[in-house]
């Protein structure tokens, strides 16, 4: 047995930099404003790069090793997790559920979480809306009442907000996050800021019926069940579970000292180190961990240790939703 390491996928986008290069030491050209660190999403997947599956992508195991995976009945991997660096704001958009995306998107829904990774002093995003009903929605995009409808929360540095579908929201200059969700890529661009993109030199694309056919009205917030459990070596934090969470289990696991993880009834966990350093002791063996390494802890592997003195982890599961879909 052994962890699955992965190389992420990378893409160029408008709000994107050179950050990541920080993180990574094969950063391709441009702008790069996400790092899909584990990823089985078709033509975007993470590649296997060391032990018996290296070369591989994410989505090739997937398929043709289901036993790694709990033989589940899901044909694709249900869920992505992202490194996020907006160096400018992200358009204002919003997400479909499962329902719409099937029949229009012929894809998953997406909701989505952030771990907040990095924020400037006084930093705030967008997410959600002062709206009440359809009608004022509508009214307030079509007449551009931007400042009106659009809500920002503050957020600071460890801070998690849960996205659901439906959930207005945009990442502000300035923030960089760890964003686990369903493996979807279908977003609906609600306003864009007028900007210009420099390769079409047009506005990108809006979407402004299907957001309003997918904007929750009114907003509110989700409920979610937080709990804190601290042990000698290390505390560990639930973010996301079901029946609130319906697609994904989420965690944050601060590690200072040597700290055992069992598996319980999980199929397989994602695991990202998004601070500090230490190691993975798994079957016997020790692999040195960092900022950036991710990888996934296969079926039937019950437990294993991590070591480190300030290592901060993100750890993620998908649900039995999402495993037999």
């Amino acid at each position: 047995m052994e962890p699955i390491f992965l190389k992420p996928y990378f893409r160029s986008k408008i709000w994107g930099s050179r950050k990541f290069e920080k993180i990574f030491n094969d950063l391709p050209e441009g702008k790069i404003g996400e790092a899909w660190i584990i990823s089985g999403y078709p033509n975007c997947s993470s590649t296997v790069i060391k032990g018996s599956y290296q070369g591989l992508n994410l989505r090739e195991l997937y398929q043709q090793k289901p036993d790694l995976f709990g033989q589940p009945h899901a044909a694709e991997f249900p869920l992505l997790v992202k490194l996020l660096d907006a160096n400018d704001n992200l358009s204002v958009q919003v997400h479909p559920d499962d329902e719409y995306a099937k029949i229009h998107e012929n894809d998953s829904g997406k909701t989505e979480c952030w771990y907040i990774l990095q924020a400037e002093p006084g930093a705030k995003l967008i997410y959600g809306h002062h709206a009440e009903t359809k009608e004022q929605l509508a009214a307030w995009i079509k007449n551009g009442q931007w400042n009106k409808l659009l809500r920002y929360v503050p957020i600071k540095t460890g801070d998690f907000l849960y996205v659901p579908a439906g959930c207005v929201h945009a990442l502000t200059k300035g923030i960089m996050v760890i964003e686990t969700q369903q493996s979807s890529d279908v977003t609906y661009r609600l306003y864009d800021w007028d900007r210009i993109d420099n390769k079409t030199g047009q506005k990108r694309e809006l979407h402004i019926q299907q957001s309003l056919d997918t904007i929750q009205v009114p907003h509110v917030d989700p409920y979610l069940e937080r709990a804190v459990s601290k042990f000698p070596a290390a505390t560990l934090v639930r973010l996301a579970n079901p029946p609130y969470s319906p697609h994904f289990y989420l965690w944050q696991l601060d590690v200072f000292g040597e700290f055992e993880w069992n598996m319980l009834n999980y199929q397989y966990l994602l695991v990202s180190v998004i601070s500090g350093q230490g190691k993975l002791i798994f079957d016997g063996n020790d692999y040195n961990l960092s900022l950036g390494d991710s990888f996934i802890v296969p079926n039937k592997y019950n437990t294993f240790k991590f070591v480190g003195e300030s290592l901060k982890i993100i750890i993620s599961a998908p649900t039995n939703e999402e495993q037999d879909e």
